[in-house]
């Protein structure tokens, strides 16, 4: 906002010419670095189909239990687009840890929420020699109500665990991504 001395708010007119300054002087430099080892952008479309390709050649190591198979199943899916993926390079290991913690108890004790909770580890290893590249840990959480009806129960738990699968996928597979795309 400009005020009547030529002013905007508590920056001044030399303010606001040195950083311009600096702007220009800096903007050259920062675009040579995206040519060299320096900052590439991730979805660059040269990028996104080498890393794309990278994603394809990843195997996925069997999770056990439901929620394992569906975070496995999301990752297949987000790596291939459903289609054949490409003779694999890394394989990714996944362990997973589940927890229920209810919450809004009653004073007879049951629980009219719950949230689960879930813990995914992480490795992409080489195949070639075997060497773990990358590691991480993603978390979810997901609620859930409580009702009367044990069948609605059971849904209603599914419904959360599928949400918090989802998740974990998404972030392991954003994740995988953006390592990919630098330097593997």
């Amino acid at each position: 906002m400009w005020s009547p001395r030529g002013q905007m708010g508590s920056i001044s007119r030399r303010s606001a010419l040195r950083f311009l300054a600096i702007g220009t002087i800096l903007a050259p430099a920062l675009g040579a670095c995206e040519g060299s080892s320096g900052f590439r952008p991730m979805y660059a479309a040269s990028t996104v189909a080498d890393t794309n390709a990278k994603l394809a050649a990843v195997s996925f190591g069997t999770i056990p239990g439901r929620v394992g198979q569906r975070i496995r199943n999301e990752l297949i899916f987000q790596g291939t687009g459903g289609g054949h993926g490409l003779p694999p390079e890394f394989h990714l290991d996944v362990a997973i840890r589940e927890q229920v913690i209810s919450t809004l108890v009653r004073k007879d004790g049951d629980a009219q929420s719950q949230i689960y909770n879930l813990e995914a580890k992480f490795q992409l290893v080489r195949l070639g020699d075997k060497k773990v590249l990358f590691e991480g840990t993603s978390y979810a959480r997901a609620s859930f109500e409580r009702f009367n009806s044990i069948y609605s129960n059971v849904q209603a738990r599914q419904d959360a665990e599928d949400r918090a699968a989802k998740a974990i996928a998404q972030d392991i597979k954003t994740r995988l991504a953006a390592y990919l795309s630098g330097t593997a």
